[in-house]
């Protein structure tokens, strides 16, 4: 039985057992949930414990590996500029659409003040520090303490210019440290494999617990989540094609017909790096400079998932929405910015993009224990991810190689006119 399988197992049965120990008001199975919520607790410190060495060397190995770093340089200013305005457009569309649909499903205060009060964070208030007091704190007097107390975008600035100090030693340190920390991602990723295994039994115990403290209405809140996050990632794929048409300058036909393939493996298999072989060809049948998209397709593959941040952030208003959190527009912003930056760090592992949203939520305070409710709502949310990410990554080959095929073109074409 495969591992999705198993969490969807887990899952279900903690939603049943839930709903049905929701009447229980005195006796033993009254007693269930509060035996069984500590187990989710601790997995769900399991997944805390690795979020310091995993983003750490995670950032390290991206911006100080010398292959990346030397693709990286290939591809120029102009890929990296269209990487970041797609992944900040994906930000701002989730920011402006998701919370909204998300009041629209109706969430009881009294049992979101229940789960407040069972969760293992201090969830009473969400507030940003003061700008002068976050602005000072960015850069922080100590790196190790920051890592401790869990400031984490303080950790991950100095991270990234610990990096970045690393690509310009020589005489084989570079190498050195690149290969350290390589080693400790690595050794975080098996970590996270057992985590993951066990993860039927840690979603049962966390859902059990909500589920008897929202009795049937959980099963349609849980519902409607997927819903949003999957209708958001399904509509900003849609306003891909026109960019694709317009900006690149390709035949709708074309493109659609190209696509389809990568697109289907990729909603399939849940896996970019799977679908790789198949946007390949679609690039080859559209007639893409090998030598651009040769390079922009493995890249954008590894850095480049712009519907994690649709899918993620939805997810995160949905948990803040689960236990009652207000968010105001700092908090709504900060979310989306964090998970847009994020989005370019996710390893390439099931559900690793929901695991590194964990620094975002010990950063607001929200709970750790939605990530792993989110875990067990992921197999239909991570599908129309990677449908958009595959979308996205073609669409950056074809825009960034408009004006080959436009200059190519007019060789043939009177007027100039692009053909595919």
């Amino acid at each position: 039985m495969s591992l999705t399988t198993r969490v969807l197992t887990g899952l279900v049965i903690g939603l049943v057992a839930g709903i049905a120990l929701s009447g229980a008001t005195d006796g033993w199975l009254a007693a269930i949930p509060g035996v069984v919520e500590p187990i989710g607790t601790l997995w769900v410190n399991a997944i805390r414990m690795t979020v310091v060495p995993l983003v750490v060397s995670l950032l390290i190995v991206t911006i100080a590996g010398e292959e990346r770093s030397g693709a990286m340089l290939k591809l120029g200013g102009r890929t990296i500029l269209l990487f970041v305005g797609m992944v900040a457009a994906a930000c701002v569309f989730t920011a402006l659409l998701a919370p909204p649909l998300l009041a629209l499903f109706p969430i009881d205060p009294e049992t979101a003040a229940t789960l407040r009060a069972s969760s293992s964070a201090d969830v009473n208030s969400v507030e940003l520090p003061p700008f002068r007091d976050w602005l000072v704190d960015l850069i922080p007097a100590n790196p190790l303490a920051a890592a401790a107390d869990g400031a984490m975008l303080p950790l991950i600035i100095f991270t990234a210019l610990f990096a970045f100090a690393i690509t310009r030693i020589g005489g084989g340190g570079r190498e050195a440290l690149v290969r350290f920390f390589a080693a400790v991602r690595d050794a975080m990723f098996v970590l996270i494999e057992w985590i993951l295994f066990v993860a039927p039994i840690g979603v049962l115990a966390l859902v059990l617990p909500l589920a008897a403290r929202m009795g049937a209405s959980a099963a349609g809140a849980l519902g409607y989540s997927v819903l949003v996050s999957s209708g958001l990632i399904a509509l900003a794929v849609v306003g891909l094609y026109p960019l694709a048409v317009v900006v690149g300058r390709v035949r709708p036909s074309d493109f659609a017909r190209a696509l389809a393939p990568a697109q289907a493996v990729g909603f399939s298999t849940r896996s970019s790096l799977a679908s790789l072989p198949a946007m390949m060809a679609a690039t080859e049948t559209l007639g893409l400079r090998e030598r651009v998209a040769g390079v922009v397709i493995p890249v954008a593959v590894a850095t480049f998932k712009w519907a994690s941040p649709i899918g993620r952030g939805a997810g995160t208003f949905f948990v803040a929405r689960l236990y009652g959190i207000e968010l105001g527009l700092p908090e709504v912003m900060a979310i989306a910015g964090a998970v847009g930056l994020l989005s370019f760090y996710s390893p390439g592992i099931p559900s690793g993009g929901l695991l590194i949203m964990t620094p975002v939520f010990m950063s607001l305070g929200l709970p750790i224990e939605g990530i792993g409710i989110l875990i067990a709502l992921d197999l239909i949310v991570d599908m129309f991810i990677t449908l958009g990410n595959v979308t996205a990554n073609v669409t950056a080959a074809v825009v960034l190689t408009r004006s080959d095929r436009i200059a190519g073109s007019e060789d043939t074409v009177p007027g100039g006119e692009a053909t595919s």
